[in-house]
């Protein structure tokens, strides 16, 4: 399936994430991030497209706060973000839409207006010196799930486990648009998704790009990448080989980068 993505016509801005030589190992301890470069600015989509295997996981780890890289340099609007934990990550002003939603998207067990706070559940006007005031929190997650079109309607007491893997996907796009971070990480986003949620995942990719934020797509999905991308990144054994125009993006081409070829190739 083919979606036609419309994207207002915006210069992208100031830099939101810059990493400079950034490596770092895997759990066998082999060297997979091998002096990664990348950037991206404000009111652009990156996407990043690569064989699975080839650094990508560990480069979105260490965005996150989920992995140490073992050198290099990363800011986040030129405040240091290197190494640093989730939680700082998070409030220097990175969101995600990480690519396991049951692992590191959701608390299964936990109530739909529950996962839409996950971050802010110490924060007024959810948590008031410790107490937590289930009024605004009920009557945040009606909003989001009315906005969003989360089903079932009425869903906000049930476990977030319950609910199809589109409107669990609905819920995490819900609450991290709404946190309102300089930069959105979409892992693989719309992976498993029908056709229906596909195309309401890629609309709100593209809403925050159109908005000025920073956003960086890393899929597996290639057609996904030359869809939404701005720019295209190709990474190949943990660095990023080469950098084309998302309008100017050909298959044929991005594959042979991908495999470790010249752009320029024939």
């Amino acid at each position: 399936v083919e979606f036609k993505v419309d994207k207002a016509s915006i210069e992208p801005g100031e830099v939101a994430l810059e990493v400079h030589d950034l490596h770092a190992k895997d759990y066998r301890n082999v060297e997979v991030l091998r002096g990664l470069d990348l950037t991206v600015r404000k009111g652009e989509i990156v996407g990043i497209a690569g064989i699975d295997g080839n650094g990508q996981t560990e480069l979105v780890e260490i965005l996150t706060g989920l992995k140490k890289a073992t050198h290099g340099a990363i800011t986040m609007n030129g405040h240091d973000a290197y190494n640093k934990t989730p939680r700082q990550l998070f409030d220097m002003g990175i969101s995600s839409i990480p690519a396991d939603r049951h692992k590191h998207g959701l608390v299964l067990d936990f109530s739909v207006e529950d996962n839409l706070i996950l971050q802010n559940a110490d924060e007024k006007p959810y948590s008031n010196h410790g107490a937590l005031n289930f009024k605004a929190i009920d009557e945040h997650a009606r909003e989001l799930i009315e906005k969003y079109d989360i089903r079932p309607r009425g869903c906000e007491h049930e476990p977030a486990g319950d609910l199809s893997g589109g409107n669990q996907q609905k819920v995490i796009i819900a609450r991290e648009v709404t946190n309102d971070k300089d930069l959105l990480i979409a892992v693989n986003p719309t992976r498993g998704l029908d056709v229906g949620a596909i195309e309401y995942v890629h609309k709100y990719i593209v809403d925050q790009r159109n908005k000025h934020k920073a956003v960086l797509l890393v899929s597996f999905e290639l057609d996904e990448v030359m869809s939404l991308s701005d720019r295209i990144d190709v990474i190949f054994e943990g660095k990023i080989v080469g950098s084309v125009r998302g309008s100017e993006a050909d298959e044929k081409q991005l594959g042979l980068m991908m495999a470790g070829g010249s752009a320029y190739e024939e």
